[in-house]
């Protein structure tokens, strides 16, 4: 059963201003140090934050659909699993709410200028 569905798209080009704008201020609300050292690495360095963006923004939609609680940006940390599946890190908060009969799943997808995100939170059988 389907508990929360969230979906996002974001310019790539968006999240570049707003890192070349407001820099480490933005840098660091948004995204963990982990995200930050792993997409600055990169050569499309901006295409792999507005992913992130992307797929946090779906999370807390999918967590409001279910769950109203002052979830943060920090509370969640975006990785890619070592078949590069991107998974949710989540924070003890978050852990609590999916206890363990509830699983977030995240898929990506981009193009040359857009990325977009979907998650869903499930009831397991």
């Amino acid at each position: 059963m389907v508990i929360g569905l969230g979906i996002d798209i974001i310019e790539i080009e968006r999240i570049k201003k707003s890192v070349e704008k407001y820099g480490e201020r933005f840098l660091s609300k948004i995204y963990t140090k982990n995200e930050i050292e792993y997409c600055l690495s990169k050569s499309n360095k901006y295409q792999h934050l507005a992913a992130r963006f992307a797929a946090k923004e779906a999370i807390f939609k999918a967590l409001m659909s279910g769950w109203q609680k002052g979830v943060s940006w920090q509370d969640m940390e975006i990785i890619n699993e070592t078949s590069g599946m991107p998974k949710a890190n989540l924070s003890d908060k978050v852990k609590t709410f999916l206890s363990n009969d509830k699983e977030l799943k995240i898929s990506m997808s981009h193009s040359n200028n857009y990325v977009t995100c979907v998650a869903i939170i499930y009831q397991k059988k």
